[in-house]
């Protein structure tokens, strides 16, 4: 490779996993200066074609290959664990959002193992009463991880729902930190009410998803609302013509589209993707997963991705199990992985560079630019450096 114009090693370079290109940078100055610049940060990110799918089991966290699915890999994550519990916030570009029961939160890239703990998140407090009593309880708590374009910066979102059972009525109080400001503020609330209090929100298009409804009434519809990590604020997301708002529905990605699954009961689950965001005319549904016969209903399916060839979608069931569907056959088959409990929830990581400080892929900051013009400078040097231990391997 010495010989080949640096063009090209940039580009082949850009279609190696991560793990491999971490021991690359030995290879020379010049190797190490270029994986390590935010430029190829950003260029590698964009070929990835590198997922994996990472399990979770109480407070353990492992690895998994969509293409094997023949054994897994125990990660080493940051945290400490109480309790036996850990929780994945969301992911996004190869960066991991987790937490544990005492609200200490990390992003994390398992690809280069390095991660940054950022500051807890302020605690909310509710007054009581002129009778002394606090009727308004915490319900519940989620959130959503994404990464804001404009604005080259990674943000968290935290909604915390509450609900006051002597007047039958919610409010909620919508939190963001920001990485490049590494501090969190306080937003207008949002309103409307979490269908599911376990659903973190799902990012696509500059945006996180969840369903919600707009009250507490039995009969409400549920809709998908999206908080645009750009502008900050929420808008609701149109649903297929044919589609009602009164059955249970879920989002997720399939295929870089966004996707929604709507549960019919005894009639299976159809899948739809979105194939021109914010079109409601672009809503396509793909398929429908029927009910396995002569066995309990499922209650849930989050789909995680394809399989080599196409011709299966792997999908998370009732958050514990893993089972493929097959386009052709038609049949759900479940997924047992050696060595791994039942009881295990999925979430698809895409192999990357990208590292969980302030610095960002896609803009490099100044002192980033300095460096990258100097390495412009020493190049032939580092060229003819890396011709030379070519030369040595293959004398060697």
């Amino acid at each position: 490779m010495a010989d080949l114009p640096p063009e090209v090693i940039t580009e082949i370079l850009s279609l190696v996993p991560p793990k491999h290109l971490l021991r690359f940078r030995i290879t020379c100055k010049w190797w190490r200066s270029l994986i390590d610049s935010t430029d190829f940060i950003f260029f590698h990110l964009n070929k990835s074609r590198d997922s994996v799918i990472i399990l979770r089991q109480h407070s353990r966290l492992y690895e998994l290959d969509l293409n094997s699915m023949d054994r897994v890999k125990e990660l080493d994550h940051p945290l400490m664990c109480y309790s036996n519990r850990l929780k994945i916030l969301g992911s996004c570009n190869g960066l991991l959002c987790i937490c544990n029961i005492a609200d200490d939160i990390a992003f994390w890239n398992p690809s280069i193992r390095k991660h940054r703990i950022i500051p807890s998140e302020p605690l909310i407090r509710k007054e009581p009463n002129e009778n002394n009593t606090i009727t308004t309880l915490l319900a519940a708590r989620v959130y959503g991880f994404g990464y804001d374009s404009f604005s080259d910066d990674y943000k968290l979102v935290s909604i915390s729902y509450f609900v006051d059972l002597h007047n039958r009525s919610f409010d909620s109080h919508v939190k963001i930190y920001t990485m490049r400001t590494d501090v969190w503020k306080t937003l207008t609330s949002m309103p409307y009410a979490l269908c599911c209090a376990r659903t973190m929100g799902v990012f696509h298009s500059g945006a996180l998803h969840w369903v919600v409804t707009r009250d507490l009434e039995p009969d409400s519809l549920d809709l998908i609302v999206a908080f645009d990590l750009r502008f900050e604020n929420f808008r609701e997301v149109p649903l297929p013509g044919t589609v009602d708002g009164k059955l249970d529905m879920d989002v997720a990605v399939l295929r870089g589209l966004l996707c929604m699954i709507e549960n019919r009961g005894k009639d299976g689950f159809d899948v739809w993707v979105m194939k021109e965001y914010g079109l409601s005319d672009s809503w396509c549904k793909l398929f429908t997963v029927e009910q396995p016969r002569d066995m309990k209903l499922m209650k849930s399916l989050k789909p995680l991705g394809y399989s080599r060839n196409g011709g299966k979608v792997l999908f998370e069931q009732d958050s514990k199990k893993l089972c493929w569907y097959n386009l052709a056959s038609k049949d759900v088959s479940w997924v047992r992985i050696s060595g791994m409990p039942n009881s295990i929830e999925g979430t698809v990581c895409v192999g990357s560079l990208v590292k969980p400080n302030l610095t960002s892929p896609g803009v490099q900051s100044k002192k980033q630019k300095v460096g990258d013009e100097k390495n412009k400078k020493k190049r032939v040097e580092e060229e003819h450096s890396c011709s030379s231990l070519s030369n040595i391997h293959n004398n060697d």
